[in-house]
């Protein structure tokens, strides 16, 4: 049996933090922390993290 991803429960509380708030990220910007700190702790260990770690948190939304 594959191991359990570390940073699934992360996932998945972004997830449900998303859809409980209609998906405003500024809302749910605690549990995208949390997930980021996951994916710097477990670099290369976690599949959820593929394309999280490449990203940045950012205040701008723009698509210019």
């Amino acid at each position: 049996m594959p191991e359990k991803d570390p940073c699934q429960k992360q996932a998945c509380a972004i997830q449900k933090c998303l859809q409980a708030n209609n998906y405003s990220e500024s809302l749910c910007e605690n549990v995208i922390r949390e997930m980021r700190r996951c994916c710097e702790a477990q670099a290369g260990k976690s599949i959820c993290c593929s394309g999280f770690r490449e990203s940045k948190p950012t205040g701008n939304k723009s698509n210019a």
